[in-house]
């Protein structure tokens, strides 16, 4: 029956090393409930996962599973007990169809075989159920961020699963996609399924959580229930520290001239007679549900994507840009909104990663890497950014989402922008993180910088923004100003309410 406690993790410990990731960590779950599980980059949610899930083997404590005690030693083994786990950073293949995906290791066979209509019929069920009209036969490359997030969820719920632990399922969806996850979990909740669920958006954890449990560096911060918990709180319990203030205010001019201009930029299916105007010093936020064309003229600025008509100036000159060695050469950077895959190297080292575009400045004569420029460059932003790595020389796969995302700042404004183009720049970070990267654009506006802000997020679009453009069906339909503005009012230009 609902509440009855099917799982139960004590007193669990893990060490790497001489670093202890987990020091007495303790999670209750409830069969038929939500609980969320919140805390910063680094807090350990994700080896606790990993420990529940059969990744990692615990240094101590015990976990009881519907009253009996169990250590799995593996995923498969933890799946075969009914836990299945929905990564925030995707583990589909590529070049498999959507039906292959889900059922990957569990076709349905005949004889010898691959029942492939059976299997395409079964994921066809599947996607039904999260409202996904796509043929299972389509291959997973072919689809965008939010698509694969919403197969990776099709994937748990084909397993039958008791346990199904979400890491940030929300990150890459769209808000009617959101809403259909939700309508899942709560059907879930229906049924008797227990979900544990990893979120930084505290709006979206205090609407589905029945329990919080709080981490922080490691340890057990403490449980709540929904009804006594407020974003405030939350917020103290996870970092140790009130922030009343994470947007930065603020505390400069923004400057009279207009660094970029965009005049009738039109391409067809993607977006529409767009004009856009950016002052020196400003951050322009741009809003708009998935498929609204925000990232496709993101792209078309940046010289990925080719305008049918329009034109573009920069300071004031009409200039041509056709592809991104025109953009960076006009002063314009572009971080994407998919770091992992298209921002990052993600099996090099954060020096590597860094001096990536900039490899030319640190070439000789007869084109050999200076080194020890190349340290100095990385060392430097390393140290201006914050990142916090072993060293310059470790491997990004190895950090955090937040620094990551550094990272990814740190590589291009070694180009010394004048306009840069943010596409979601702290979607799956922690708050504390978040803080950092609005310090950074405040700090770069101030310098001078212009900013092209593309955001789900509400608050982040209301408080960072000097001015925001609202984009709908491939077109802007309306500027608002964030201090005459709501939510409510934001949302209804994107939907289409007004």
């Amino acid at each position: 029956m609902s509440g009855e406690v099917v799982l139960e993790m004590n007193n669990i410990k893990k060490v790497f090393g001489k670093v202890v990731a987990l020091s007495g960590v303790n999670l209750k779950v409830k069969k038929g409930q939500v609980h969320t599980l919140l805390g910063e980059n680094g807090a350990g949610k994700s080896t606790l996962m990993k420990i529940l899930s059969g990744v990692h083997q615990p240094d101590g404590g015990e976990i009881i599973l519907k009253g009996e005690r169990v250590r799995f030693q593996s995923p498969m083994d933890a799946q075969s007990r009914g836990i299945s786990i929905i990564y925030q950073e995707l583990s589909l293949c590529q070049n498999l169809s959507i039906a292959e995906n889900i059922f990957a290791n569990r076709e349905p066979v005949k004889g010898l075989f691959i029942n492939d209509r059976e299997m395409n019929r079964a994921a066809r069920d599947i996607l039904d159920q999260i409202e996904m009209d796509i043929s299972p036969t389509t291959l997973v490359k072919e689809l965008s961020i939010s698509q694969k997030q919403m197969v990776e969820i099709a994937k748990a719920l084909s397993m039958n699963s008791e346990i199904i632990i979400m890491d940030e399922p929300t990150s890459a969806l769209s808000s009617r996609e959101t809403e259909v996850l939700f309508r899942i979990i709560e059907k879930l909740k229906e049924t008797g399924v227990a979900i544990i669920y990893i979120s930084h958006r505290m709006d979206e954890l205090l609407r589905i959580s029945d329990e919080i449990t709080v981490m922080r560096d490691g340890n057990y911060i403490g449980t709540v229930k929904k009804s006594e918990a407020d974003i405030n709180s939350l917020i103290r319990m996870m970092v140790g520290r009130e922030l009343k203030d994470i947007y930065p205010k603020r505390d400069y001019e923004i400057g009279s001239e207009t660094l970029l201009e965009v005049e009738g930029y039109t391409k067809k299916g993607l977006f529409d007679d767009i004009h856009l105007k950016l002052r020196r010093g400003e951050i322009l936020g741009i809003f708009g549900l998935v498929g609204a064309g925000r990232t496709d003229v993101a792209k078309a600025i940046f010289g990925i994507t080719t305008p049918d008509a329009g034109t573009i100036k920069v300071k004031g000159n009409q200039v041509k840009i056709t592809k991104p060695q025109d953009a960076i050469k006009h002063k314009i950077a572009f971080i994407t909104e998919n770091r992992r895959e298209q921002g990052l190297v993600i099996t090099d080292t954060v020096k590597r990663n860094i001096s990536m575009v900039s490899i030319d400045t640190l070439l000789s004569k007869i084109g050999l890497l200076n080194e020890k420029t190349e340290n100095a460059m990385a060392e430097k932003a390393v140290s201006k950014l914050n990142i916090k790595t072993s060293s310059i020389h470790q491997t990004v796969n190895n950090l955090s989402g937040g620094n990551q995302q550094k990272i990814v700042l740190a590589k291009w404004l070694e180009t010394k922008p004048d306009i840069l183009i943010l596409d979601e720049p702290t979607r799956g970070i922690d708050v504390g993180a978040k803080r950092e990267i609005y310090n950074i654009m405040r700090k770069l506006a101030s310098e001078g910088v212009g900013i092209i802000m593309i955001s789900s997020e509400l608050p982040e679009v209301l408080f960072m923004s000097d001015r925001i453009l609202i984009m709908r069906d491939k077109k802007i339909v309306k500027e608002l100003q964030p201090s005459k503005t709501s939510q409510d009012e934001v949302m209804l230009y994107a939907t289409g309410g007004r």
